[in-house]
């Protein structure tokens, strides 16, 4: 930049001292010249600083992928070549997986025998359910026969007996009014006899009514008696069933919580089973690969032994000074000329600015933080967008650009800075020539 202005700056004064000598050289002349050389120099520069940054640390940066295993083992197989394209899915290298396999084989057969002891959990609860019914049934039965059938009989024996005293009462009144009558002459021996032969009959039908009530009284105190045992035995059919029940359905989810475990521990089994096999966790390439058949992998190595590259655009990201951050803002214009591209220019423009720089992060250390130094750089990283142009050229990550923004301030001036990027895309012909030289 320097350069350009000072050589457009004596071309000019060589033109209007030497060439037209539209001014006279004198001692006055030369300093004031001098001096306004320094004064442009220096208001351009400080104006295209902060009005039109470049920035010559502009890379291209891609997100990488620390490839562990889940699993621990020994490695047999690694399928796969650096920088080589890979789909999501493709396999990055196997691990040993027979002690994996037999642990799931050992989980499958104690599940096995899970599930036989429960199927013999559920015999013994369909034959304690078969019992409760039985019981059930005999109870209704009990209740039937002991219960209601005797409080009839009773019933009826009982209003037979009041029946058959009411008759009495009526024959007794006969029998003393025929004996008065038959003492003072005025009725006959035969309605006498008749009427003392009924008052036995009824008599004798009480007795025999009482003899009935008696006996359904006896018949329902015993009823009762069998009808408890009845319901003791439905009671300890009942907490049979309730028992085998409780042993079958303790219930964790609707399973058994023995064979729940059994079958989460079997899954965990068949899931490191599965991790013996690494594979790629999207589309990209692995740009770096140390591991080899033999070694042994852990899921806690330190070092990854894979270093994966997902297949997605790549962030354009430059730094800028805190004093010309000011005006850069999402949305102006930028442009970039690639170290590996010399003499071109691309266009593109501002994403946005970070929030946030290196120098300006608290990390928990488990010491008491120290502030960052004044002499610190603490440069303001900002992402660019890029067109299809750009991103056509498959620059590797870490291809160097500058780029220079041009934002809305002495808009007019942009113009040098666009001489400037271009001479410096320019300059970058010599870097190639010169490493030339140095290879011949």
């Amino acid at each position: 930049m320097i350069e350009l202005i000072l050589g457009t700056y004596g071309v000019g004064c060589w033109l209007i001292f030497q060439k037209f000598k539209l001014v006279k050289v004198t001692t006055y002349t030369v300093c004031t010249a001098v001096l306004g050389g320094i004064v442009i120099l220096f208001g351009l520069r400080v104006i295209l600083s902060v009005c039109h940054p470049v920035s010559h640390d502009g890379r291209f940066y891609a997100t990488v992928t620390q490839i562990v295993p889940e699993v621990r083992g020994r490695v047999i197989e690694v399928p796969i070549r650096a920088d080589v394209p890979l789909r999501a899915g493709d396999v990055l290298f196997r691990i040993d997986s027979k002690p994996y396999r037999l642990e799931v084989d050992r989980m499958e057969a104690v599940l096995a025998g899970m599930n036989a002891k429960v199927a013999q959990l559920e015999a013994k609860l369909a034959s304690a359910a078969a019992g409760t019914e039985v019981a059930r049934s005999n109870l209704l039965v009990s209740e039937s026969d002991y219960d209601r059938q005797a409080r009839i009989a009773l019933e009826n024996a009982r209003a037979q007996i009041t029946q058959i005293q009411s008759r009495l009462v009526l024959a007794n009144a006969n029998l003393d009014r025929s004996q008065r009558l038959s003492k003072q002459g005025a009725t006959t021996q035969s309605i006498l006899d008749t009427d003392t032969a009924q008052v036995d009959g009824l008599k004798a039908e009480l007795a025999k009514a009482q003899s009935s009530e008696k006996s359904a009284q006896e018949t329902l105190d015993s009823g009762g008696n069998r009808l408890k045992a009845v319901q003791d035995e439905l009671k300890r059919a009942e907490a049979q069933e309730n028992e085998a029940r409780i042993a079958l359905e303790a219930e964790s989810n609707g399973l058994n919580p023995e064979v729940r475990q059994a079958m989460v521990e079997l899954e965990r089994r068949r899931w490191e089973l599965e991790q013996t096999v690494v594979r790629a966790p999207v589309d990209g390439a692995a740009t770096y690969i140390s591991l080899r058949p033999g070694q042994m992998a852990t899921p806690f190595s330190v070092n990854s032994s894979i270093m994966f590259v997902p297949k997605q655009k790549r962030y354009l990201v430059a730094t800028f000074p805190q004093n010309a951050i000011r005006g850069i803002e999402p949305g102006l214009e930028v442009e970039f000329a690639f170290k590996a591209l010399p003499g071109e220019i691309f266009a593109g423009k501002v994403a946005h600015v970070m929030e946030m720089t290196p120098e300006g992060q608290f990390v928990g250390s488990g010491r008491i933080q120290s502030t960052t130094s004044a002499g610190a750089s603490g440069d303001v990283p900002v992402m660019f967008e890029y067109g299809e142009d750009v991103e056509a050229l498959n620059l590797p990550a870490g291809a160097q650009a500058s780029i220079a923004v041009y934002t809305h301030h002495f808009h007019a001036l942009s113009i040098v800075r666009k001489m400037i990027l271009r001479v410096k895309s320019w300059e970058n012909y010599a870097f190639f020539m010169s490493k030339f030289d140095a290879v011949h």
